[in-house]
């Protein structure tokens, strides 16, 4: 009878399981957003910082987007500041959009970046506004008005979407082993600083860099059928189909959307993750069938 703890072989057997995984993967580029509730406490920091490093560690230029919407709330909440919605995007006026700023390039990247240089990788904190990294535009929304059904233009405040992406500082933080943490703060040709939906942001880098993979963590498991049931892959012809039917609905439309345009633009894959999940990102790229649902060009597109 073997001496050995039957965890110890269980965990032998899964790195063995996952080195094809590891090989596959070496050198490609790796886009990960990471979620404004997916980053909801100090465990699961840390796991995510661990498996960040571990990706780095084995050949995989890896890039975080983070979002931090929730921690704008409380901040403007501590100041006093006032804020409303508009379709899920906050109206964005000056004193708003400096305290996003502060929040995002400031207190939640400098987190994330200490995270992971503490579990023991070389991070280093960027915004979109750094080398124009994301050259952002002021985002236009129409609204209809029920009574007369006129459209009508609803200013966003200092909202905008990327229109172009830098990818040279990226691909050079890359090449010298340093893990880039973006913060989704643009600029727009006119000096402004816009801010950026942290999906699409990360949706554009991804497809910007080419990169094999968009990893989008957030706080579900992923894209459900209408019994609950978690689909595991998805064509863009057949996510869309779900979009038209009403069983994509509510916010996973605008994360299955970012995964669709990053696919479209050149990312090899977009995946929708449960990043509440310890250690979800090791389970789904180095693992035979993952745990979120995974959007790829294939046949019907």
């Amino acid at each position: 009878m073997s001496e050995f703890d039957p965890k110890l072989i269980e965990t032998a057997k899964t790195l063995s399981e996952a080195l094809p995984y590891m090989r596959r993967f070496a050198g490609q580029t790796f886009v990960v957003k990471y979620g404004g509730h997916a980053m909801g406490d100090e465990r699961a920091a840390a796991n995510f910082a661990r498996d960040i490093v571990l990706l780095k560690q084995v050949g995989i230029n890896t890039v975080v987007v983070h979002g931090g919407g929730p921690q704008i709330g409380d901040m403007l909440k501590r100041l006093a500041i006032r804020s409303e919605f508009v379709d899920g995007l906050r109206v964005t006026d000056k004193a708003t959009a400096e305290v996003a700023e502060m929040v995002l390039s400031g207190t939640i990247n400098k987190q994330i970046v200490t995270a992971i240089n503490g579990a023991g990788g070389l991070a280093v904190g960027i915004s979109g506004k750094d080398a124009k990294l994301i050259v952002a535009k002021k985002l236009e929304r129409k609204k209809k008005d029920p009574g007369s059904a006129i459209e009508e233009v609803v200013d966003l405040g200092f909202v905008g979407e990327p229109v172009r992406v830098n990818t040279r500082a990226i691909e050079a933080l890359a090449k010298s082993d340093l893990i880039p943490v973006i913060s989704p703060i643009g600029v727009g040709e006119d000096g402004h600083t816009y801010n950026l939906n942290a999906d699409t942001a990360a949706g554009a880098v991804a497809g910007a860099l080419g990169a094999s993979k968009l990893i989008m963590l957030t706080d579900v498991r992923g894209v459900l059928d209408r019994a609950k049931r978690l689909i595991p892959r998805l064509s863009p012809a057949e996510a869309r189909a779900l979009i038209a039917d009403g069983t994509i609905s509510g916010g996973m439309i605008p994360k299955v959307e970012t995964c669709l345009y990053a696919v479209a633009e050149g990312a090899g894959a977009a995946h929708i993750l449960d990043g509440t999940v310890p250690h979800v990102l090791l389970l789904e790229i180095f693992t035979e069938h993952g745990v979120g649902t995974m959007i790829e060009l294939g046949k019907g597109n």
